[in-house]
């Protein structure tokens, strides 16, 4: 994966994010990321593993839904960032495959 395709992964990942503005706790913070993917469902296995009771994941035929929900806004800045990184790696990794 070059630079600039890790780059599209991650700017595809904070286009397709929204923030969930809609909380019974108003002292949770939440993020939700919609993300494509060739093969969601290995991307969504390699990440379970490493997933908080604060992260949830779902998949559909080509993406992955993962939302978070932290207390601190640096809590979720941090977990989002981690969540976009282990996306890219998987997406690499897929590609790398896929090239075997």
């Amino acid at each position: 994966m070059t630079d600039t395709e890790s780059n599209d992964t991650a700017d595809l990942a904070r286009t397709n994010s929204e923030a969930c503005s809609e909380s019974a706790d108003s002292s949770m913070h939440r993020m939700r990321l919609q993300t494509q993917h060739r093969r969601p469902t290995v991307v969504y296995n390699a990440l379970r593993p490493d997933n908080t009771a604060s992260i949830s994941m779902a998949t559909d035929a080509d993406s992955l839904c993962t939302e978070i929900e932290r207390e601190t806004t640096g809590g979720l800045h941090a977990t989002v960032d981690d969540t976009v990184v282990n996306l890219t790696v998987a997406d690499a990794i897929v590609d790398m495959i896929d090239k075997l």
